[in-house]
């Protein structure tokens, strides 16, 4: 079942350090991250396309790589929690195709890798289909001349509380659905100091979200989410999140019975006209990262003595090491990763991100809460992005007060809703926040009211 985390994770999961290395662990210290080189995108004089397809494709029998690599140039405020929801991106896949970019404060200018290009798992082109490795889903309409795909990022079980792999079914649906919470994992946050209630109904504090498939497997779920900058990420109890727009259209399309084939394969070998392809990624804890890759050059260098194909080994070696999960040429003669990321067509930056947070506008008479002061306002930023993207949200900003910059969070109704954000700061992040009173933040209002003005 779903992790009730109110949050992305908590910083004591082997996945918080991965994706807040920049923000919690280095919080106060960290300087910007280095901007990437990638002055190899396509710069001419070419416009940059108005829309990308991001989840609808078709492939014939004898391919097996679907859509193409994009970009976006960002601007100052953008981060890439939002980027990777608007075009239809799991966090992780979108932070390793950009290695050197800050996730919550990007060199604005610069460009943003979108990796739209996917090679299909080595599995039955049938149902739906879940790649744990690349943290994403896979669904298969009507067979005909060329098969109707469409492909969701998904976030999946964390390490402990593996997604389990092999086939399952669709066992039935529901929509509002009400999440009856597992002993274990109510323990687990009585510890936390956060208890929870022994059923949670629909509702903004239901981790399943709006939809849920319920599989053959017990207690597993293909569901929607609260927390929807978690998908992308190992952050449930084992079960499969989607962000609420994606589980919506899965929801209508895939009916009772559909099978779903679950696997880790973390190598893909994909063909798209001609050209052979290596998709890699990092191989998880569940996987014999030895055997697997020892099995992938037995399947490489059969298809080169079959295919009489020439292969650019070193290039293979510096695509498993790599592990961006983007799908690289891998013959010799062609352009590998730098002619993947050249051949980018460049994507318009859009009007707004969807599902973007918004910050409401402060007010007298209203509790706060102050979660942390930095002397640098590029690291109260990121704490601040870090929070409005939370599950629901911290609605948080930050404040200058004489040289120090302070992270806000609010206006809240009454103390009671102020102190259990601080609640959560607590067991959610080790972070110690305390309440503002109105009286006390009422300067502190007015004050920011004349600075915006």
């Amino acid at each position: 079942m779903s992790t009730p985390l109110r949050t992305l994770a908590p910083v004591t999961s082997v996945l918080w350090p991965r994706l807040m290395v920049i923000v919690i662990l280095g919080l106060f210290l960290y300087g910007c991250a280095a901007p990437p080189k990638m002055s190899i995108f396509r710069s001419g004089e070419e416009q940059p396309e108005t829309a990308i397809e991001r989840h609808a494709f078709v492939v014939d029998k004898k391919n097996n790589v679907i859509g193409r690599m994009a970009a976006v140039r960002v601007k100052d405020g953008d981060m890439l929690p939002d980027i990777a929801r608007h075009f239809g991106l799991g966090l992780d896949e979108l932070i390793a195709a950009n290695p050197e970019t800050d996730v919550w404060a990007p060199r604005a200018g610069s460009l943003v890798l979108l990796p739209l290009q996917f090679v299909l798992p080595d599995s039955p082109r049938q149902g739906i289909v879940i790649n744990l490795a690349a943290m994403r889903l896979f669904y298969f309409g009507a067979k005909s001349q060329s098969l109707a795909i469409a492909t969701y990022p998904v976030g999946i079980g964390d390490e402990g509380r593996s997604t389990p792999v092999g086939e399952m079914f669709v066992e039935r649906k529901a929509v509002k659905p009400t999440w009856y919470v597992p002993a274990s994992i109510r323990k687990d946050h009585q510890q936390r100091g956060d208890p929870l209630p022994p059923e949670v109904p629909p509702g903004p504090d239901n981790p399943l979200g709006e939809y849920a498939l319920y599989l053959s497997r017990a207690s597993y779920v293909i569901h929607g989410t609260n927390k929807p900058y978690s998908i992308g990420l190992r952050a449930t109890n084992g079960c499969i999140r989607l962000y609420p727009e994606d589980i919506k259209k899965l929801y209508q399309v895939a009916p009772v019975k559909t099978k779903v084939h679950i696997m880790n394969q973390p190598y893909l070998i994909g063909r798209a006209d001609g050209t052979l392809y290596l998709e890699a990624h990092p191989p998880q804890e569940e996987v014999n990262a030895g055997e697997t890759k020892k099995k992938l050059y037995v399947r490489l260098r059969d298809i080169e003595k079959k295919e009489k194909l020439h292969l650019d080994w070193k290039r293979i070696e510096e695509t498993i090491t790599q592990a961006r999960g983007i799908p690289v040429p891998v013959l010799q003669g062609g352009g590998g990763m730098e002619g993947v990321i050249a051949a980018a067509v460049e994507v318009a930056h859009p009007a707004e991100w969807k599902g973007q947070p918004r910050v409401p506008a402060m007010k007298v008479g209203a509790w706060y809460v102050r979660a942390a002061e930095s002397p640098r306002e590029i690291n109260a930023r990121r704490l601040a992005a870090v929070l409005n993207h939370q599950g629901p949200p911290i609605p948080a900003r930050v404040i200058q007060k004489g040289n120090l910059y302070q992270v806000v969070a609010g206006p809240y109704a009454n103390q009671k809703a102020a102190a259990a954000d601080v609640q959560r700061l607590k067991s959610d992040l080790e972070i110690d926040g305390a309440v503002i009173s109105p009286s006390v933040a009422r300067e502190l209002v007015l004050d920011t009211s004349r600075r915006n003005d």
